[in-house]
């Protein structure tokens, strides 16, 4: 598997961006533009960073009769097919820095039908792969045993599932506007005449990301298996070249990053992405590393499967897997361009709301929590782990009295939720995953876990769907989704065994969630599910941590949120604050009672509210006294007030040490109110400091108002490196906030 976050370290961009983490943030905007090809020229980069212009680049996508080909563009990135001979990529250009990204033509896609691989489209003969001349390409044919083009169509971006908008959530389109081209090619052999592959592509208004999936359709008499199926195969240029010998993770990687909703066993795009890897390419004979393994060849396929039988007339949908073109190796701006990326096509994931995880399910119990949520401007409550709900009861009488509890929660304007548990639990020989090196169950990611193509999985999901739709729930907090195990069970029947138990269990999943979406239902989830229709995933923290002193976990939480945002937006990852003890470490670490302990309780809300971050607040109740509730209440409503900014994208400045201040900086060009600072004391006296503050990425360009708290707005002038310098007071064991406004 490879590091997304490496994949643009590479790149020289001409708009970099100078990011530090010291006290006195400096920020310099680059602008030189990179030299242009004669032979291939290309417009200047766009007069407005895409990152803050107002008005998205559209998609569009122009044909070029004379050369037999077609490009999908926005300004931004082009990709250029040819037609004839037949369908191939022969062009990938980074718009905003002026340099192709291509070296070489490959197969658009390649898949293995009945055990025999065949490439699917592009065109051979290319003398060097070590770089494309547009006068190569006249010269280059087809693959003889490919799957040929035939037809191709325009079109624009179509939903994969329904959005029912329930909640407060970000004001974006779904699905996100564009354009797209599906080119089908034929079989050619008697083996595959009369099969299709259609490969799809999306390019975005505004947005440096290009989307691609297969469909793959059986138009024969008789089954055919689909053993593999890889969508991308990409030549790209280099980032470095190399001599020696060097281990696979010490390469600077091409300024490409790659998501995919074929995403599972992870909480961060890195770690959960199972289908890009960046390989060698044994055709590029020319380059400089001594033993032909430069990773530059970027293969998109899952690790085992599909392995899926196709009925003759039935069709089968690929994973997808979105391209984030980067302009920058700064770790910030590519973090920027990942998270536009994910909130244009995984809008839900803004929605962000305020929740309490209650202990119990008793009703005396709940609904006095429902009562303290209302009193305070909470606006969902979930039945946490170890509560005593049971979604797998189906008996009418338990879902009327969950489902009257839940009215009354309704009634008072609050969402409910529940958990469950998936994987970490074992059920039986007959419905557990099966070990393919022993047999036998157990061995699974989570040691023993249910295999979700089983009979039992097939009725669990049954059982969910049955008591959200009976009960009237709003959220599901689901707990071990499916993580990737592969299942050797012949005798299950949602899969035929090991070759297509991965797709075939991430494929249940991902439709139970896109079932969730279609209704409102929220999504929790301890994996990368955004793009198949969850909601958050867990920011980023070690559990047994929340066992430590207070002042301990205040730290680590400002830290779990700074770390968590470079890859997450704030309303993507949830942290926790545990009311009562959690998994041990006695009265030092818990906040009950919470009317002693009212410093460290309104420390955890500013370190969450201030980051536009959503914890799992963990009790039997929210407040014990007058005192407490008012706390509580006013930092809920200053959250609400300002939460279009808090929301808002992350510009990290300095790193919670304990040390000295930590602060960061939301930021959004869309606003009038277009940023606000938080910033954090954990010293025991108060400090004053001047710090730097860079504002390129509000969109502000000469000057800032600019107020602390509810004092008086002052005006300043920006440097020119869209930089500022305050004089800052923060209170011992405090903090404060800035919010900067337009002109």
């Amino acid at each position: 598997m490879f590091n997304t976050h490496s994949l643009s370290l590479c790149h020289r961009g001409t708009r970099t961006l100078l990011a530090g983490l010291t006290l006195s943030f400096s920020l310099a905007w680059l602008a030189a533009a990179q030299p242009v090809s004669a032979t291939r020229p290309f417009p200047p980069p766009p007069p407005d960073d895409w990152l803050l212009a107002s008005k998205p680049a559209p998609a569009r996508l122009v044909q070029s009769p004379a050369t037999n080909a077609i490009s999908l563009e926005n300004g931004l990135i082009r990709r250029t097919y040819r037609l004839a001979p037949d369908g191939a990529t022969v062009g990938l250009d980074n718009l905003m820095t002026g340099v192709s990204l291509l070296r070489a033509v490959k197969p658009e896609a390649s898949v293995t039908i009945d055990g025999r691989e065949y490439p699917v489209g592009g065109l051979t003969g290319q003398p060097d792969h070590a770089y494309l001349q547009p006068a190569w390409i006249d010269q280059l044919r087809p693959n003889s045993n490919a799957f040929h083009l035939v037809s191709w169509k325009q079109g624009k971006p179509a939903a994969p599932f329904a959005w029912k908008h329930k909640r407060h959530s970000a004001d974006l389109p779904w699905p996100p506007p564009g354009v797209t081209t599906d080119f089908t090619y034929a079989g050619s052999d008697d083996a595959t005449r009369g099969v299709a592959v259609t490969v799809h592509y999306e390019l975005y208004d505004g947005l440096p990301v290009l989307g691609k999936w297969l469909t793959v359709s059986n138009g024969t008499t008789k089954p055919v298996t689909l053993d593999r199926a890889i969508t991308e195969l990409l030549a790209a240029v280099e980032a470095e070249s190399a001599v020696d010998a060097r281990p696979t993770n010490k390469w600077r990687l091409p300024p490409i990053s790659v998501m995919s909703d074929y995403s599972f066993g992870g909480m961060d795009p890195v770690t959960s992405c199972r289908v890009a890897e960046w390989l060698p390419d044994p055709e590029y004979r020319t380059q400089v590393h001594y033993e032909r393994k430069t990773p530059c060849l970027l293969v998109c396929r899952p690790p085992i499967g599909p392995g899926v039988k196709l009925d003759p007339g039935q069709t089968w949908e690929s994973y997808r897997v979105w391209l984030v073109v980067q302009d920058s190796d700064n770790r910030e701006r590519q973090g920027l361009a990942l998270r536009r990326a994910q909130r244009a096509l995984a809008p839900w994931l803004t929605e962000n709301p305020i929740m309490m995880h209650v202990r119990s399910a008793d009703t005396k119990t709940f609904r006095t929590a429902v009562d303290q949520c209302a009193e305070v401007g909470f606006e969902m409550i979930i039945y946490t782990f170890g509560s005593g709900l049971n979604m797998e009861n189906e008996d009418p009488a338990y879902l009327a009295k969950v489902k009257a509890d839940v009215n009354y929660a309704h009634a008072k304007g609050i969402e409910v939720g529940a958990y469950s548990l998936f994987s970490s639990r074992r059920i039986d020989d007959a419905n557990d995953v099966i070990n393919p090196a022993t047999g036998k169950p157990g061995g699974a990611i989570f040691g023993n876990a249910p295999c979700l193509g089983s009979q039992w999985g097939t009725n669990y999901l049954w059982r969910l769907k049955h008591f959200i739709e009976q009960t009237g729930l709003d959220l599901i907090e689901h707990d071990g989704p499916y993580p990737g195990d592969v299942c050797a069970s012949t005798s299950h029947p949602g899969h035929r065994g090991q070759e297509d138990s991965q797709w075939a269990q991430w494929r249940l999943s991902a439709d139970f969630y896109g079932w969730c979406r279609a209704r409102g239902v929220y999504v929790n989830a301890p994996d990368y599910y955004f793009f198949t229709g969850s909601n958050k995933t867990g920011m980023g923290y070690r559990e047994d941590n929340w066992s430590l002193p207070r002042a301990q976990q205040l730290i680590h939480g400002r830290q779990n949120i700074y770390d968590g945002t470079f890859e997450k937006t704030p309303t993507m990852g949830w942290m926790f604050v545990p009311l009562t003890e959690y998994q041990g470490g006695g009265a030092a670490a818990t906040l009950e009672p919470l009317k002693d302990h009212l410093p460290d309780y309104e420390a955890h809300l500013a370190n969450n509210f201030g980051g536009g971050v959503q914890a799992c607040y963990r009790g039997p109740r929210l407040f014990d006294s007058d005192a407490t509730r008012d706390l509580l209440k006013s930092w809920v409503t200053w959250f609400k007030e300002y939460r279009d900014i808090l929301e808002s994208d992350i510009i990290h400045l300095r790193r919670a040490d304990g040390r000295d201040l930590d602060y960061f900086l939301h930021v959004n060009p869309a606003l009038k109110r277009c940023g606000l600072v938080m910033i954090y004391n954990p010293l025991s006296e108060p400090a004053t400091r001047t710090i730097t503050l860079p504002l390129y990425y509000t969109g502000l360009k000469d000057s800032a108002w600019i107020r602390q708290e509810a004092g008086k707005t002052r005006r300043y002038r920006l440097d020119r490196n869209y930089q500022i310098s305050v004089k800052m007071n923060v209170p011992a064991n405090g903090r404060t906030w800035l919010a900067v406004e337009r002109p």
